[in-house]
């Protein structure tokens, strides 16, 4: 083990927030570089802190992580904590949770793109917690970039946050994360990351620690929750005061006080380049991760025993969207999967909400079903993901939007906030499809490259589903960017997905000949050789309704067919979805059924004539 002295290095705490795709994690990368955290012999990977294979497979970040740089201005050395948070807001609860830890944070702004709408919302969480961001505009090398457009419309949204006067006079940096420099004026040298180093010593306040600090008893809330084969539970957190050393005897507090357990901490774990390193103790203000710990999770205080209070955890915002996971019970369940229990299930769902605060669990009254909420579409599409690539065998349901009831009992849903750029030939249908689904246009304003920035207030539910026919109407070119805003007041019904759907009548293999003859009542969802089931949807229907139809009937041979083979037909690719798509397509009758290998698409009933009689007694409701 190393033996720290954080007495005699200056420290700053300091998370990096944004909008997705804006250039975080690979600036990031850039401060490991330049700052010696990681040698410049030593091989590291583009994006080194996305460690997820999602978060590498998309090019986001999902969960917040941090890392730590050591940084010489030839007259004081000081230690920079640094949290990379993400940029989407289904996945804003790490970043409420994170900006709780810091002192100051780096607001990356895109050049050209300006102030997206995660930047509003992860700009609004640092404001209101008395953090004085700095401003880096980057990517500002681009043909397309307008720095100083960019600069006035990040001004105007402090300005509409209601920042304070200090906040108002935020440093602005300019830089190009991608190629390694930032400079104070666009005139001056763009040779490394010195100016941006300079900015975060010279601007983010050192952790406010009274003299008396280290001599109180130790305190820390915890903040992120990980699992560890080797270690168990490790939480992280900022030490609000005492030393944390390795073997001694710490509890946990709840909320509200109450005791949750006393154990010895086995490990103190200090965030050092891109390691977390042992460490003899951790003086107050570092950040650090404690191992030991078997029931404390996330905003539970971690302390010694003479401590009686516990720390005040930030609020998260509520969930907007749910979904119901069950066990896969289709005949082809069990043969893909190795967890298809519901007990399974349920414990890996609660796993999850406890190291996710932005995450719900509830069971059904049947005990076998769960109800799941989260964020947004894109939360609850990694964690099914997960789940899958883990070896789970669900049924998911239709997502639904949470509603609340206000002190009269009126009926409450979720708005959003949607800014979209468009080409300006497809605004008109962009606008005539969200205004039928009760959205409301706010602005409208020209954009760059002959493009037109629409913003709308949006219901959640009207989303659900909705990106895929944005990008036909919009040719691929649109840009969709959306944002909780608030709840409101119930807008009334909705349309839903207006073509129905082909539901197989039978259990087999799709036969090629079936499937061409198929093809004249829509497109097809399914190849060739896949295998069936009664009640499993295989195709789109052309018009409303459903189709009960077969998919395994074979070309009747004759005799005059010496080969005895069904001639070759010629098939027109079939519309292949993703985990999000299928989720979103699906309607309340449906379900998606995912399996570490497939995602198939199937009626909640599966037999013809219970689908009949459910929808006669809705009817009749």
């Amino acid at each position: 083990m190393t033996q720290e002295n954080s007495g005699q290095t200056a420290l700053r705490n300091i998370a990096i927030i944004a909008h997705v795709d804006h250039g975080k994690t690979t600036l990031v990368d850039e401060l490991l570089r330049q700052s010696g955290a990681v040698q410049s012999h030593i091989a590291m990977d583009e994006r080194a802190m996305d460690s997820n294979d999602i978060e590498r497979e998309r090019g986001i970040t999902i969960l917040a992580k941090c890392t730590s740089v050591m940084w010489d201005n030839g007259q004081t050395s000081t230690r920079i904590n640094i949290v990379d948070t993400p940029g989407h807001a289904d996945f804003g609860g790490e970043v409420e949770r994170i900006l709780s830890m810091v002192d100051g944070c780096l607001l990356l702004v895109d050049a050209t793109d300006g102030p997206m709408p995660q930047t509003k919302f992860v700009l609004s969480k640092a404001l209101a917690l008395g953090l004085q961001p700095i401003v880096v505009l980057n990517k500002v090398d681009r043909p397309s970039a307008d720095p100083d457009a960019a600069l006035n419309a990040t001004f105007d949204l402090f300005a509409a946050l209601e920042a304070n006067d200090e906040q108002l006079d935020f440093p602005v940096v300019y830089a190009s994360g991608r190629d390694g420099w930032a400079c104070d004026t666009l005139d001056d040298e763009r040779k490394d990351l010195k100016p941006l180093f300079a900015a975060i010593v010279a601007h983010t306040p050192a952790p406010p620690m009274p003299a008396s600090a280290k001599d109180e008893p130790f305190r820390m809330l915890a903040t992120t929750l990980e699992a560890d084969p080797f270690l168990g539970r490790i939480l992280t957190g900022r030490v609000v005061s005492g030393i944390a050393r390795p073997g001694v005897t710490m509890k946990a507090l709840a909320g509200d006080g109450s005791e949750i357990e006393r154990v010895r901490v086995t490990k103190v774990l200090a965030f050092r380049g891109l390691k977390r390193q042992p460490v003899e103790e951790i003086l107050p203000g570092d950040i650090v991760a404690l191992a030991g710990f078997s029931k404390a999770s996330v905003a539970d205080t971690l302390c010694d025993l003479d401590a009686s209070e516990a720390l005040a955890a930030q609020p998260i915002d509520p969930p907007t969207l749910s979904i119901t996971l069950s066990p896969n019970d289709s005949p082809l369940a069990g043969r893909e999967g190795s967890k298809v229990q519901s007990r399974v299930i349920r414990e890996r769902l609660m796993r999850q909400a406890e190291g996710d605060v932005a995450i719900s669990v509830t069971e059904s009254d049947n005990k076998d079903a769960f109800e799941v909420a989260g964020r947004g579409e894109l939360q609850l599409g990694v964690l099914i993901e997960n789940m899958r690539r883990e070896g789970f065998e669900l049924a998911v349901s239709r997502p639904r939007v949470v509603t609340t009831k206000d002190e009269n009992g009126n009926v409450l849903e979720p708005i959003e906030e949607v800014t979209i750029d468009v080409d300006d030939e497809f605004s008109g249908v962009v606008i005539e499809k969200l205004t039928r689904k009760k959205a409301e246009l706010v602005e409208m304003k020209p954009s760059s490259g002959g493009k037109t920035r629409l913003v709308m207030h949006v219901p959640a539910r009207a989303l659900i589903g909705y990106h895929g026919e944005f990008m036909t109407d919009t040719r691929g070119s649109g840009v969709m960017n959306r944002i909780f805003l608030k709840h409101a007041p119930y807008k009334g019904a909705i349309e839903g997905r207006r073509n129905g759907v082909l539901i197989s009548n039978g259990d087999g293999v799709a036969v090629p000949f079936a499937l061409w003859n198929l093809e004249s009542r829509g497109p097809m969802l399914i190849s060739p050789g896949t295998k069936v089931y009664k009640g499993m949807i295989i195709g789109e229907n052309a018009k409303p309704g459903d189709l009960v139809v077969n998919p395994l009937k074979a070309k009747q041979l004759t005799n005059m067919r010496a080969s005895g083979k069904d001639e070759a037909v010629r098939l027109t690719p079939p519309k292949i979805m993703s985990l999000e798509q299928a989720i979103a397509y699906i309607n309340d009758d449906e379900l998606v059924e995912v399996t570490p290998q497939s995602i198939r698409l199937r009626k909640i009933e599966r037999e013809e004539h219970l689908r009949k009689r459910t929808k006669k007694a809705e009817s009749e409701m």
